[in-house]
């Protein structure tokens, strides 16, 4: 063990989080706990892991859920197409592994939405395996630990960093150890204002010595953010409302969402609105709108954009003759999972109901 995984192991000892996933790390709560956490915070993850586990407490038990039923369960916790992979990892699993989640990298690697990153983890947490797990607050901790200066996101950094943390990692104590880094980074060795004083590895930390945490790691350039416009059309006939089913592949897969126009990037013009809404509706829906009322206007951030939606209430006479449509009554929309955007505007229409 080297005076940097020991001092690291001492700090955890003492520091560890009490998540709900550390009180029992067997495979399945290991599996569903690191999906969850991608790309998403911890303290956001932990009430959908407690319900999750509520639900759905064994691989059986999800692999045997409807897809609508698991993405209702997953609503607001984003990046949908996590759940569906976990649907589908599941399902492999039973049919496959009769049940038993692999303890193989390899066989860890193929199941849908593992990734080299969650396949060490899962491997080490919850099988032991002396495999490195590093994520973005492992790689941050080890940046400044080592003054790695090297291109963010590259397979050269990649490398030097799981190079790191195997040379480290003390044989038998991956879980630990691995765990100890990701919570090293995500409450003391902070992207911004990291709390050095607090830190078991301040003393050895090449970066502290020459003042340069705040450059470390180092970041990609960042693209300017696309913004985007759309109108959404709430359909309404008496008490019921039009609603369609999303794709099953791609963003908010499997979804249902109000019918809407297709991103647009150029401002609309006076009567634009009316001509979008009609031609998407005539031409997606084969629906005929009139009585268009503005309704509400939503703001939502995605990982690679952002977008303002227009939603207006409308009515049409036209009888439904494509798929994926389904008329529904207003106060029953939350039994149909949907993304943010719609449940705003779902929201919305009940108060604009009452």
């Amino acid at each position: 063990m080297t005076r940097f995984s020991s001092s690291v192991l001492k700090w955890y000892a003492r520091n560890a989080r009490p998540l709900p996933w550390r009180i029992r790390a067997d495979p399945y709560r290991t599996l569903v706990s690191e999906v969850m956490l991608q790309q998403t915070r911890v303290e956001t993850v932990v009430p959908y892991f407690d319900r999750w586990m509520a639900r759905y407490p064994s691989i059986q038990d999800l692999a045997a859920a409807s897809e609508s039923a698991v993405l209702g369960l997953w609503e607001g916790l984003g990046y949908y197409a996590r759940a569906r992979n976990l649907h589908r990892a599941a399902r492999l699993i039973v049919e496959d592994f009769e049940g038993q989640i692999p303890s193989d990298l390899g066989a860890l690697c193929k199941l849908p939405g593992v990734g080299t990153y969650t396949a060490a983890a899962i491997a080490s947490i919850a099988f032991g395996a002396d495999e490195p797990a590093v994520d973005a607050n492992v790689r941050r901790v080890l940046a400044r630990a080592f003054r790695v200066r090297i291109e963010p996101n590259s397979r050269l950094a990649e490398e030097r960093f799981l190079g790191i943390a195997a040379a480290h990692l003390p044989h038998g104590r991956a879980s630990e150890f691995n765990q100890a880094l990701m919570d090293l980074g995500a409450t003391v060795c902070l992207p911004r204002r990291p709390r050095c004083g607090a830190c078991p590895v301040a003393a050895l930390c090449e970066a502290r010595k020459c003042g340069a945490q705040a450059q470390l790691p180092l970041r990609a350039d960042r693209k300017r953010i696309p913004r985007f416009l759309v109108d959404a059309a709430v359909v309404r006939r008496r008490d019921l409302v039009l609603i369609a089913k999303r794709p099953s592949k791609g963003l908010l897969g499997g979804l249902w969402e109000f019918p809407k126009t297709t991103l647009d990037k150029i401002p609309r013009r006076r009567g634009g609105v009316e001509r979008r809404l009609a031609s998407v509706l005539e031409g997606g829906y084969a629906l005929r709108l009139r009585n268009r009322e503005p309704l509400a206007v939503v703001h939502h951030a995605y990982s690679h954009f952002r977008v303002t939606v227009h939603a207006y209430i409308c009515s049409t006479r036209a009888a439904l003759r494509q798929g994926g449509l389904r008329w529904v009554k207003v106060d029953r929309l939350a039994r149909y999972p949907m993304g943010k955007v719609d449940r705003r505007i779902a929201e919305r229409l009940q108060s604009f109901k009452n």
